[in-house]
């Protein structure tokens, strides 16, 4: 054991290093009054400032989860350390050399395991780069980076290296620096072998992989050579100092200039990061191999302080992949504070393509003319429905309210709402608006938290959604267009003499009910109404042969036995049925063009407009023959 660290050297540490320049290395921090300063709680999710540090007391307190302490326990806590691993990390910062009063001065080989892990990974980066910088095998590497506009000084701002080809190079390096065969292990640098350690990276470019307090803790490795069976790019696996879930590639550069901005650029590769940097864009992360998730998001939201002109833009590719991960980006946008947007280049290149081909003023431009990300998922979404149906417009509104729910301005989210009315093509927009205040409402009442409407309180159902299916729950009579198409069902199979031979020319999509529309079509398998004047009977049993399951035959069944709701029942009633059935199906449609049309005169083909309108004309024209005329006029 190494022994107790003087308490003169603990003292001496405390006093070298402020508590406020330790905490900022990890959240942005304003002034709170009375010489305190505040930002949020790197311990637990808040979203408004309670924990506080105090510069001339060199202690922090978190009103909101009562965590306490000097710059040693913030270390401690913060990075998960022991408190001797904590005092020698911010001993190295100050360059104080620490006594043990059991044991003399500190060995190397003594030190706690994460300080030997980040001195491992600090070595090896060194050791990476001066192998890019001068041995002849690493020119394949200058080559790639060449090739993508990255010279000499770009590799070296970004401390980019490479790992030769040999199987031990650089665990006979660090074995040599007194690092054990063990230690090489866990630090992620070496893996077993046959006859023990050997190297994890070969013949790879190298880009370190910081904590936010700068250290080097893994690596991201890109493959070079075609002779290389592993994957495009192999990072460090998970360690005691690496989790790639928790580290933003590029963060230790990003980060004063993100908090001083108030806005992070989230890319998807080393080489973007590099590229935005090199342009300008100096508030540019990555994600190291994984993504974008809850725990990147802890670390932003500490650098941006979650105030109101806070941004994130995310720069995904414009191929399927890159939507994808930008939905799955979205699905983790209310935790944010920020507002979130994405930007894709029109031709789809990533930041670093862009910049080698259009230079730094274009990649510096990729993150100006920005698409909120809530407005992204909501296309992604539309695109993949038929508007031009009411399912398909209830179904795109079920998928799409939900997204619209979950943005934070009240004000905003109104907004768009309207504005998904227009996407969608309801002309009643304060049906869509009611609804997504209504998802909004659940959510809030569920604490924040997504998913279903609670039991018992369905959402409202646009009046265009999908029929239910026919062997569904007990059809709602109450309803005046299922009873009137049950009614004329129920003459077509009772007493098709009366309504035949117009209901032959009725379409399937004319009965709004699926266990009716089922029942229309065996009538039309089995020949049509027309084919029961003559034998009765022997139509009904064609009927029930042609009904595709015993759910819609037992419908046959029901409907045939039926009482018609009329004392009377002639052709004047017939007809009178066959016409409402008619005018509302004439009304759906003419519904449907009107839709067609206010998404066409937001910016469609003038000629496709005016074909449109032409229909919506005529079929004005046989509603209004039809409210005349009656079945004169079917």
């Amino acid at each position: 054991m190494a022994g107790r660290i003087n308490d003169e050297d603990v003292k001496a540490v405390r006093d070298a290093v402020p508590i406020d320049a330790v905490v900022s290395e990890y959240l942005q921090l304003r002034n709170a009054g009375g010489g305190n300063l505040k930002g949020l709680c790197p311990f637990h999710d808040e979203k408004s400032p309670s924990f506080q540090v105090s510069p001339s007391k060199g202690l922090f307190h978190c009103f909101g989860c009562q965590e306490g302490g000097d710059t040693i326990t913030f270390v401690m806590k913060v990075d998960h350390l022991s408190f001797s691993e904590a005092v020698e990390r911010l001993a190295g910062q100050a360059g104080i050399t620490l006594r043990y009063e059991e044991g003399g001065y500190n060995p190397t080989h003594q030190r706690g395991e994460r300080i030997r892990l980040v001195e491992a990974h600090k070595i090896a980066a060194q050791w990476y780069m001066e192998q890019l910088a001068t041995s002849p095998e690493a020119d394949t590497g200058r080559t790639f980076l060449a090739e993508r506009g990255f010279d000499q000084a770009a590799a070296e701002h970004f401390s980019v290296g490479y790992s030769p080809q040999g199987w031990d190079h650089l665990t006979r390096h660090l074995r040599g620096k007194g690092f054990s065969d063990k230690e090489l292990v866990l630090s992620g640098l070496a893996q077993e072998g046959r006859r023990g350690p050997i190297d994890r990276f070969r013949g790879r470019l190298m880009w370190p992989i910081r904590d936010i307090g700068g250290d080097v803790v893994g690596f991201g490795a890109r493959k070079l050579y075609e002779s290389d069976n592993g994957p495009k790019y192999l990072n460090t696996p998970d360690t005691a100092i690496y989790r790639k879930s928790q580290v933003l590639y590029g963060i230790d550069l990003a980060k004063k200039d993100i908090a001083k901005a108030s806005r992070a650029v989230v890319v998807e590769g080393y080489t973007d990061v590099m590229a935005c940097h090199l342009a300008g864009v100096t508030t540019a992360i990555a994600t190291c191999g994984t993504a974008f998730g809850s725990d990147h998001i802890k670390i932003l939201r500490r650098l941006l302080m979650d105030n109101g002109s806070a941004r994130v833009i995310f720069t995904f590719d414009g191929d399927a992949a890159g939507q994808k991960a930008a939905l799955r980006a979205f699905e983790d946008d209310q935790k944010f504070a920020a507002e979130t947007y994405i930007a894709i280049a029109p031709d789809g290149m990533d930041p670093c393509e862009l910049r080698l081909a259009k230079g730094d003023d274009a990649v510096a431009d990729l993150v100006e003319p920005r698409t909120p990300l809530f407005e992204f998922a909501l296309r992604q979404i539309v695109v993949r429905y038929d508007l031009d149906t009411p399912a398909g417009r209830a179904a795109a509104l079920d998928e799409a309210a939900p997204i619209v729910a979950r943005i934070k301005n009240t004000g905003a989210q109104h907004e768009v709402a309207v504005q998904l009315a227009g996407m969608l093509g309801i002309l009643d927009t304060q049906f869509v608006v009611k609804r997504v205040a209504q998802l909004a409402r659940w959510a809030r009442d569920r604490g924040g938290r997504g998913g279903p409407a609670p039991a018992g309180r369905g959402a409202q159902t646009y009046e265009a959604a999908a029929p239910p299916r026919a062997s569904g729950p007990a059809l709602n009579l109450r309803n005046p267009v299922y009873a009137t198409e049950r009614e004329l069902l129920k003459l077509a199979l009772q007493q098709p003499e009366l309504v035949s031979p117009a209901f032959d020319a009725y379409g399937i999509d004319e009965f709004t009910a699926a266990p009716y529309a089922a029942v229309r079509l065996a009538i039309m398998e089995a020949g049509g109404a027309e084919g029961g004047v003559q034998d009765a009977q022997e139509y009904l049993v064609r009927v029930r042969e042609a009904a595709p399951d015993d759910a819609v035959r037992a419908m046959v069944t029901e409907l045939a036995v039926e009482p018609i709701m009329r004392r009377t029942v002639d052709e004047v009633y017939a007809g009178t049925v066959l016409v409402q059935v008619r005018r509302r199906a004439v009304e759906r449609r003419i519904r449907d063009i009107q839709s067609q049309m206010a998404r066409l005169s937001a910016g469609g083909d003038p000629a496709q407009l005016a074909a449109v309108q032409n229909e919506l004309w005529v079929l004005q024209q046989y509603d209004q023959a039809l409210r005349e005329h009656g079945a004169a006029a079917l």
